[in-house]
C-alpha cells in the first residue's frame, strides 16, 4: 500500500512539475482546478450582438457564475456567439449550469435590450441563444494562456 501511494506521489510530482500548485482550489479533502471553454452561439446564429450587450452579457454571467461557486476567467464574443472561460468546483452539474447561464442570459438579454432584438427574432416564441453549445475542458497551463489569448482577439461589434 505505502509503496504503491510513494509511486503515484512520484508520478504525480514528475508529471506535474511545472503546475503551480497555489492555484489549485482546496475542499475538506480534495485540491482541483478544473477549467471550462463554454461557446454559445446566437439562435440562428443572426448578427445580433452589439459591443455594449457583449458587456452586459459579461456581467450576467460573471455574476450567474458566481452564484454556482464558479468563476469567470476570461469572456469574450463577437456579433454572433460567445466564449466563456470558467473555473468549476468538482460538484457542479456542468449541463444544468450551462442551461442556468443560457436562461438567466436569454431573459435579462430579451428584457433589457427588447427593441433591438426584435429586428433578428420575430417570433412570438422568445429566443436568444441556440439550442446547443460546446463545453471543452482546457488544460492548466500552457493552452489555457492561449486560449485567453484567443478570446480575447475575438472581432467585438460595434
Amino acid at each position: 500500500m505505502y509503496f504503491n501511494l510513494l509511486r503515484f506521489s512520484c508520478q504525480f510530482s514528475c508529471r506535474y512539475r511545472s503546475m503551480d500548485f497555489r492555484r489549485l482550489k482546496t475542499r475538506s479533502n480534495s485540491a482541483f482546478r478544473l477549467l471550462y471553454h463554454l461557446v454559445l452561439v446566437t439562435k440562428f446564429r443572426n448578427n445580433s450582438l452589439t459591443g455594449e450587450m457583449l458587456e452586459r452579457l459579461e456581467d450576467i454571467f460573471r455574476a450567474t457564475l458566481a452564484k454556482w461557486d464558479c468563476e469567470l476567467i476570461e469572456f469574450g464574443g463577437e456579433s454572433n456567439h460567445v466564449h466563456v472561460l470558467f473555473e468549476a468546483i468538482p460538484s457542479i452539474d456542468l449541463s444544468k449550469l450551462v442551461n442556468n447561464l443560457k436562461t438567466v442570459s436569454s431573459r435579462l438579454m430579451r428584457k433589457e435590450y427588447a427593441a433591438h432584438l426584435k429586428r433578428f427574432y420575430w417570433s412570438e416564441k422568445p429566443m436568444f441563444w441556440g439550442g446547443s453549445y460546446a463545453l471543452i475542458s482546457v488544460g492548466t497551463q500552457a493552452p489555457l494562456q492561449k486560449l485567453i489569448a484567443y478570446v480575447q482577439n475575438q472581432e467585438k461589434p460595434e
